[in-house]
């Protein structure tokens, strides 16, 4: 049983897991309809861009950020399996993150200039879809703590 003070920082956390989890399955729909082509994919791009900086960003610092704050609060053992996956899926999908947003940033800024966007939608759909796969793992992690 945990203590009362350590419920508000973990439901941070997994609230804001759960909401970024469900921002990036939402960037990979966007992305796919934008692949497909049509009168839509400019409107696609510009919508996953701004899911990104809007959305996407500020729910993985809420999740980052409370899961270091619920840490703290556990006094857990940092050597622990399932942190460590934790630790790897965040930091590591940080930097795909990273490229992904850039990508969305470079297609975004192309359409504005009224330029083609170029295939960038498809490399970013793939490391978003990368980056699904690898929190479910996480979250794997976190609900059955491996020994």
């Amino acid at each position: 049983m945990r203590p009362d003070d350590w419920n508000f920082p973990l439901l941070l956390h997994v609230l804001g897991a759960m909401v970024f989890t469900a921002l990036l399955a939402a960037l990979a729909v966007i992305l796919v309809v934008a692949l497909r082509g049509g009168s839509d994919r400019r409107d696609a791009l510009l919508l996953s861009s701004r899911l990104f900086t809007v959305g996407i960003v500020p729910s993985y610092l809420l999740m980052r950020i409370a899961a270091e704050w619920i840490l703290s609060k556990e006094n857990a053992d940092e050597d622990a399996v399932w942190i460590g996956i934790g630790y790897i899926a965040t930091d590591m999908g940080l930097l795909v993150l990273i490229v992904v947003g850039v990508l969305l940033g470079i297609s975004a800024r192309r359409l504005k200039r009224d330029r083609e966007p170029g295939r960038l939608a498809q490399p970013a759909m793939i490391l978003t879809l990368l980056l699904i796969a690898t929190y479910a793992v996480a979250l794997w992690a976190m609900t059955t703590k491996p020994t």
